[in-house]
């Protein structure tokens, strides 16, 4: 049984009494085999399986956890865990007890958001102070709901307190967005927690224990939505050194706080590294010693070989250079490209390095950055697809029509009310076979204190577009009249028809996307992106990046399609990729990775890039409310994903940018290069 394979530190934690029990389980010490022991150990003790909650921040750590179980219990019990993301777990909940709630991505609702926002002519109040972008104004409002358990407005003034005229106006439209949700059943991922917790605070879902992993990176509402539980034992792992997710609004004070907060609390704590060598987590000791101790602890060495590679300093004179010598070592080396990583603080770093990668032939891929399902042509494709199972869905229409010249995020929610009001409730209907009605009316209530001005539409003349060669269809249908919709605009509607009318004569979900990638529609959107891809500074458009990028977008709409293919019906593949998107990857090769996407995993080989004052720590996110404390626990993070090698490279000045750099403190901490000393004689 798994109990037989942990050492006596494991041991101890995953047999501790029912209670509140913290475990500091440090990086590689084994916190994944010691959560499916406790789990064993209880199931083992009788507790009901549905009784357990294991609550994980990926699908794929509660999938790998319940995977282990199996080897050991039927599959029949497994099943019965309750085991999954907060979110994923809270999501299953709520759509048993709330038919027709929709689970909608962040951009989207930021389109939303922007869409709400946009009806506030701030020009016209003479206010004091510039207001916040729509976009801003909706990632607080997001950080807040993470953050905080007080209200907006209390909030959001102790840190812009200059904003206080515009309180009101910021409240009002959050309001509506929060209304406007509510009205077509979308839920934002903070929404399915704040939901869940609502439905805590009148239902009890009783559980014998509830597991956490990754403790540290809970926030204020995750850690209120745990008591809210109540369960009867609670088993939470997770290493403090390994917090670096503040910006996200993960709250340290959870785990830091454990015993106070919970009278009685046990902490155990694993420290036998089984990932990386000596030298390694010395370097690493070196460095996080150097942060407050919130729980006494050190690395120990569970890797007993005769020899080891000490970690290595690599020093450049041009940053360019750094990469393309690193792409030329990884290619010379023996190492399994996939069991390389190179791990980067920006997003930046990364450019240079798979450039100089792909430059030598050499495959590569990159997480971190925008993923592949949030990509704006995926994205485009998915809410295509995401109308057609859900005509109610307001903002993926939006989203979608937004890519219509002429067409912005209030016109677009407009054409979307229209088409309501001309299908009688019904988008499809009020598309395809529309009643003739006037217009509706928009914005009935006005109100000036809130930003609120806009006038009554007229009935526009439907002979403004004589000129087109539009179909009778569309020559004939209500929305014409609209005033605000100019040639462009019909023209994109008229696509939008053509597209569904295809899309409702097919079945599988492949044929339906396939009808997607080949519409103008779709041609559209990828000369547009690609056009703007590659724009260079002066203006001027670049074809050979402009071939490139049409390219990658294509390849992107390929590998969706190869992903249908796996799929009958059309709703199950839209929310399969909606709601696992983010865990998908795409591509195999060298893994390029930001440090917090290289969390959790491990490899052979390590490069950590960039490592000057002001990348790595990086200075203007510290400035943005984080701290030094915080950049040297990624720095602690990033080089204990190293198994064998760890590599540790800088530069020392930029050739493009004309600026020179000072090595990171890091490194002095780490004691590969002397305090206060430079390059020249390091």
């Amino acid at each position: 049984m798994p109990l037989s394979t942990l050492n006596p530190e494991q041991k101890t934690a995953a047999t501790a009494p029912a209670g509140a029990n913290l475990i500091i389980a440090s990086a590689g010490t084994g916190k994944t085999s010691t959560i499916v022991a406790r789990i064993a150990h209880l199931l083992e003790q009788g507790t009901p399986p549905e009784r357990i909650l294991l609550l994980t921040f990926t699908n794929k750590a509660a999938g790998e956890m319940t995977t282990r179980l199996g080897a050991y219990f039927p599959k029949s019990t497994i099943d019965k865990i309750e085991a999954g993301t907060f979110h994923a777990v809270s999501y299953r909940w709520l759509k048993a007890r709330t038919p027709g709630l929709t689970l909608k991505q962040p951009g989207e609702l930021k389109t939303l958001f922007r869409s709400i926002y946009e009806k506030r002519h701030f020009k016209r109040l003479n206010l004091p102070i510039e207001p916040f972008a729509a976009p801003y104004l909706y990632d607080l409002y997001s950080l807040y709901q993470n953050a905080s358990l007080e209200t907006f407005d209390v909030w959001f003034l102790e840190r812009y307190p200059e904003h206080e005229p515009l309180m009101d106006i910021y409240l009002d439209i959050c309001e509506e967005f929060d209304r406007t949700k509510a009205e077509f059943g979308f839920a934002s991922f903070n929404d399915l927690l704040l939901l869940t917790k609502a439905y805590l605070a009148e239902h009890r879902i009783d559980f014998s224990e509830v597991l956490v992993d990754e403790y540290q990176d809970t926030n204020t509402l995750q850690g209120a939505l745990i008591d809210a539980l109540k369960p009867d034992s609670l088993f939470c792992v997770g290493d403090y050194d390994q917090s670096i997710y503040a910006f996200n609004g993960a709250n340290i004070a959870n785990i830091a706080t454990f015993t106070q907060r919970y009278p009685g609390a046990r902490v155990f704590t694993l420290t036998t590294n089984y990932r990386s060598t000596a030298p390694i987590l010395s370097l690493a000791n070196r460095v996080i010693e150097r942060n407050e101790r919130i729980y006494p602890k050190k690395l120990e060495v569970g890797r007993h070989r005769d020899k080891s590679t000490p970690p290595k300093l690599l020093l450049y004179e041009e940053l360019f250079e750094q990469y393309q010598s690193i792409a030329t070592m990884i290619r010379q080396s023996h190492t399994p490209s996939d069991h390389i990583a190179v791990i980067f603080r920006n997003n930046a770093s990364a450019d240079g390095i798979e450039a100089s990668l792909r430059e030598l032939g050499l495959p590569c891929r990159r997480k971190g950055g925008t993923s592949f399902f949030e990509s704006k042509e995926v994205k485009f494709l998915l809410d295509l697809l995401s109308l057609l199972v859900n005509p109610r869905d307001m903002m993926a229409f939006i989203h979608v029509f937004e890519y219509g010249k002429g067409i912005g995020a209030a016109l677009a929610k407009e054409i979307f009310q229209s088409l309501i009001h001309f299908g009688r409730g019904n988008l499809m209907e009020g598309l395809l076979h529309p009643s003739v009605f006037d217009l509706p009316k928009l914005n009935p209530n006005k109100n000036l204190q809130l930003g609120l001005f806009d006038d009554d539409l007229e009935i526009g003349s439907v002979t403004r577009f004589a000129h087109l060669n539009l179909p009778e269809a569309i020559r004939a249908h209500p929305l014409l009249k609209h005033p605000r919709i100019g040639a462009d605009g019909v023209r994109f509607f008229t696509d939008f028809y053509h597209f569904v009318l295809a899309a409702k004569r097919a079945q599988a979900p492949r044929t339906i996307l396939r009808h997607a990638i080949d519409s103008p529609l779709y041609q559209n959107i990828i000369e547009q992106l690609s056009t703007r891809r590659a724009r260079l500074k002066s203006g001027e458009i670049d074809p050979d990046k402009k071939g490139l990028a049409r390219e990658r977008i294509e390849r992107k709409a390929r590998l969706l399609s190869d992903l249908s293919t796996h799929y009958q019906d059309l709703g199950r593949f839209v929310n399969a990729m909606v709601l696992g998107g983010n865990e998908l990857s795409e591509g195999e090769g060298v893994n390029l990775l930001t440090v917090h996407a290289s969390k959790g995993l491990e490899f052979t080989d390590v490069y950590v890039v960039d490592l000057m004052d002001g990348r790595f720590p990086n200075h203007k996110l510290m400035n943005q409310g984080g701290a030094i404390e915080e950049e040297r626990r990624l720095f602690y993070v990033a080089v204990t994903r190293a198994k064998d090698r760890l590599f540790l490279s800088m530069a020392s000045w930029d050739r493009v940018k004309k600026i020179d750099f000072k090595p990171s403190p890091f490194l002095m901490e780490a004691g590969l290069i002397k305090e206060k000393s430079t390059l020249g004689n390091s």
